[in-house]
């Protein structure tokens, strides 16, 4: 597909759970993680994050781990309470050293995992009962390096895109099936993609399309790089993102998510939440702005926190993060 264009920007690579998530110091530090303390991680993943929050919460903590994907949800389960050892000391077959190896099982929190969407999150729990709310938007290093979930254009796969792949339309009936007009403005909505009508008259004139990697090539042909700084990412970046956007309604369930939290925390609960574009961080900023003026919370990040050159260095893909957090009052 090109070398050196940029990929989907996702919250993630390999680590001692199988996943380094991006800001993770920065994210866990606003948290200010009370041992004892009910959280949930809203956007596990495959568990970087809520295995940072499991180790400071303690015996007495909850941890409540939810995702839209039954597959990371599943993953996540195993690595968390695989990270759990009985009291006693282990011992390595290779070295004969004894040593514990992850927590031990008498201070470990309660963890209870669930799958569903962030608008869920007001009616499972009560008001006032959450020490820290937690959302690592975007996609995860689980569903883009997959080419049968059909999140990237990077290799050949079904145009999916669904981050619960039991229900919802696929990114394909989207392609194929909606109007010229309304798949231009999803695109230039949801990608803030300028070429959206030139780009979606080229997609109906290309019907049927069924993998990334048609799709990809299609979006590429009609709106090739017009300058050195358009062609630092691949022409259908921000097609891809806004059909991912759309099929998995992500900035309703944003919205959804920033509406439930206030109701959720407890005075000096910890919300922190980090995106990877301008859609979300815009709503993100919006909804604590309000959320201050009405006396819900005070600031903790006036401006968003973004990754270090170190970390960009290690993850490009962390370039694009912003982090915003505030607490309740």
């Amino acid at each position: 597909m090109g070398e050196g264009f940029t990929d989907t920007p996702e919250r993630g690579g390999h680590g001692r759970v199988g996943h380094v998530p991006v800001l993770l110091k920065e994210a866990i530090d606003f948290l200010a993680i009370r041992r004892g303390g009910t959280y949930i991680d809203a956007t596990v993943g495959l568990g970087g994050h809520s295995y940072e929050i499991a180790k400071r919460l303690g015996a007495p903590g909850h941890l409540i781990a939810l995702d839209k994907d039954p597959a990371a949800l599943e993953q996540a389960a195993v690595r968390l309470q695989s990270s759990v050892v009985s009291d006693e000391e282990a011992v390595d077959g290779a070295t004969g050293v004894r040593a514990r190896r992850g927590q031990s099982q008498s201070d470990w929190p309660q963890l209870s995992f669930r799958h569903g969407s962030f608008a869920q999150l007001a009616d499972d729990q009560g008001p006032a009962t959450i020490d820290g709310l937690l959302a690592d938007l975007g996609v995860s290093s689980l569903q883009l390096d997959n080419a049968a979930r059909g999140f990237s254009f990077q290799a050949e796969g079904p145009l999916d895109m669904r981050m619960n792949p039991l229900s919802g339309e696929t990114a394909e009936q989207v392609v194929n099936q909606v109007d010229e007009v309304t798949l231009a403005n999803l695109i230039y909505e949801f990608g803030e993609e300028r070429r959206s009508r030139r780009i979606a008259r080229a997609i109906v004139r290309s019907r049927p399309i069924r993998t990334t990697a048609q799709l990809a090539d299609v979006v590429s042909a009609a709106a090739r790089p017009m300058n050195q700084a358009e062609r630092r990412i691949h022409p259908a970046t921000r097609t891809f993102q806004a059909l991912r956007i759309f099929v998995n309604r992500e900035l309703d369930d944003l919205r959804d998510l920033l509406k439930a939290a206030p109701q959720l925390l407890k005075p000096g609960g910890r919300l922190v939440v980090i995106s990877f574009h301008s859609l979300e961080d815009r709503i993100v900023k919006d909804a604590l702005r309000d959320g201050v003026k009405q006396g819900h919370y005070c600031w903790l990040t006036k401006k968003p926190v973004t990754a270090s050159e170190e970390e960009i260095d290690r993850n490009p893909r962390s370039r694009s993060a912003k982090l915003r957090a505030a607490e309740r009052i």
